[in-house]
């Protein structure tokens, strides 16, 4: 499910030792434009230190500004409106109903902007190429925030970052590259912390042990939101995904020795399957994404999206199957109007027969509690595995597949 990208600060953890990683940088105030001059001192001292962690080089001065709760209130309904107007919004809640995700009476855009407002310290967007810093932040915040934020700054003078998280691109190749934005910047702000706090400096891509730190960390920033806390799986897990899943891809490429900027030179992922899987996307072999295209025999297509991996893995979480979507390569599905009423039909495609069937058979017991009657059948398209899944609609329905495995 896609959400606005924007920012979350999470908590720390406790990391051990490492080599020495990069010298203190001298702080260089022509690095910055900025109004306040507390920001600009505080991003003038660390921005060039973190440009040098992120490998990444600086280009030109960041522009950063504070702004007040109401202007993120408008920022937020500006982007809800541009990315999630209201008809698409009531159509993908619809599509997530029937799959059992989401309940049928959800309000997305309103759960949205609740879930935003309240942990929003500060954000950084690539349309004005700026950072902005909300003005009733106390203090003490700031220097976590920038920390993280003005990665993203740097991030966008290598790879614009709007290009790679455009909505025009499917779900999960947004969600992707969402987990490599976010994964870097989580990265590159805990090896600062931890380096400051421990009084040496680290480097976290050769931390042993660094990795089972990471998550529980980062898992642990659910529980300071109510909002979020609340919030059906596929939304707050949308939303965790790039940094609890991201910055796991990033240090593999860090650990690995493939450069701490690799992912925006090159090493983007272009699947959440090469995010959970690094080796999928960093090894001999990268596996990219079947595209899968359904056609239903009768109806309207109204909304048609990507699921992936990563919520196809939950899609099985949440019906209690007890079981990852392993071996997936690729799916779409479609919320089709036939008749007065609205069915969903969904196919995926698999790397091998076994990977389909032990979905197939994962899912298969659990239809049952689905909104409407449901029922999956398995087929080969092209020599494919496919699996087809139709919740609430019994007509005929095509699947072709373009790229991908072979």
């Amino acid at each position: 499910m896609r959400v606005l990208a924007v920012a979350l600060i999470l908590a720390s953890a406790a990391c051990g030792s490492a080599d020495a990683g990069p010298p203190l940088i001298p702080p260089d105030t022509t690095l910055v434009v900025a109004s306040d001059p507390e920001l600009r001192a505080l991003a003038a001292e660390i921005l060039p230190q973190l440009a040098q962690r992120s490998g990444l080089e600086l280009r030109e001065p960041v522009r950063l500004e504070r702004r007040t709760r109401d202007d993120l209130e408008r920022y937020l309904r500006s982007k809800l409106d541009e990315e999630l107007p209201e008809e698409r919004a009531e159509r993908l809640t619809r599509s997530y109903h029937l799959l059992g995700l989401v309940p049928g009476d959800l309000r997305l855009r309103e759960l949205l902007m609740a879930v935003y407002l309240e942990q929003v310290a500060g954000f950084y967007d690539p349309d004005s190429t700026a950072l902005f810093v909300l003005d009733d932040q106390p203090a003490e915040m700031l220097r976590p925030l920038l920390l993280h934020e003005l990665v993203h700054a740097v991030q966008d003078q290598t790879v614009p970052l709007d290009s790679i998280t455009d909505p025009a691109l499917d779900n999960d190749r947004r969600k992707a590259a969402q987990a490599a934005i976010e994964g870097h910047a989580t990265l590159v702000m805990m090896e600062h912390v931890f380096s400051e706090t421990q009084g040496r400096d680290l480097d976290v891509g050769r931390t042993p042990g660094f990795g089972d730190q990471l998550r529980p960390a980062l898992d642990g920033a659910r529980d300071q939101y109510p909002a979020l806390a609340s919030a059906p799986a596929v939304v707050s897990e949308s939303l965790l995904f790039p940094y609890l899943e991201g910055a796991g891809f990033v240090l593999e490429m860090w650990s690995g020795g493939r450069g701490r900027g690799a992912a925006f030179r090159g090493l983007l992922p272009t699947s959440t399957e090469q995010v959970l899987e690094p080796e999928r996307r960093l090894g001999s072999e990268v596996d990219e994404p079947t595209e899968v295209r359904v056609l239903p025999a009768r109806g309207e297509v109204l909304f048609d999206e990507v699921l992936g991996r990563a919520e196809s893995d939950l899609l099985l979480r949440e019906h209690g199957a007890g079981a990852a979507a392993l071996g997936w390569d690729g799916d779409r599905f479609a919320l089709v109007g036939a008749e007065g009423s609205t069915g969903l039909v969904w196919a995926s495609v698999w790397d091998t027969a076994a990977d389909r069937d032990a979905f197939v058979a994962a899912l298969e017991p659990h239809l049952g509690a689905l909104p409407a009657e449901a029922r999956i059948e398995v087929r080969e398209v092209d020599g494919r595995p496919v699996a087809l899944l139709r919740v609430g609609y019994d007509g005929d329905v095509a699947v072709a597949l373009a790229g991908g495995h072979e």
